[in-house]
């Protein structure tokens, strides 16, 4: 709703473009992180829609526009498990730009990682807890 597009669910699975990767994390009874990675033009155009500016004058908040997205995702996950509303935290969001990097976590637990396409571009994301 934030961007006005529909995320459509691909047939197959896209590549990965790792370029921009948010992180939102979840403490208290239930920890882990949330994930969202895409590549840079795809970030641009979440900030363009959310902001409803051009592509070329949101660029310069791609990273808070990936931030609130993970923000919104992670809120909205914690608020469908019933009795997390207190019991679990949120953290500030966390943006990593840059096409040579890797993403590691050291929390043991379930993760699921799902990728969506953003009008014809890939974003995977990815919900990693333990509780």
């Amino acid at each position: 709703m934030m961007v006005g597009a529909e995320i459509l669910v691909p047939e197959q699975d896209p590549p990965v473009v790792t370029e921009v990767t948010g992180m939102v994390g979840l403490a208290g009874e239930l920890c882990g992180v949330l994930s969202l990675r895409c590549g840079k033009g795809c970030a641009a155009k979440i900030a363009s829609r959310m902001l409803g500016v051009p592509i070329a004058e949101a660029a310069s908040h791609l990273s808070d526009a990936i931030g609130e997205i993970c923000n919104m995702a992670a809120g909205n996950f914690k608020a469908k498990l019933h009795g997390m509303e207190d019991k679990c935290m949120l953290s500030v969001p966390t943006i990593i730009t840059g096409g040579d990097y890797q993403l590691f976590s050291v929390a043991v637990g379930d993760r699921i990682e799902l990728p969506f396409l953003f009008d014809g571009e890939s974003v995977w994301i990815a919900l990693e807890v333990r509780s």
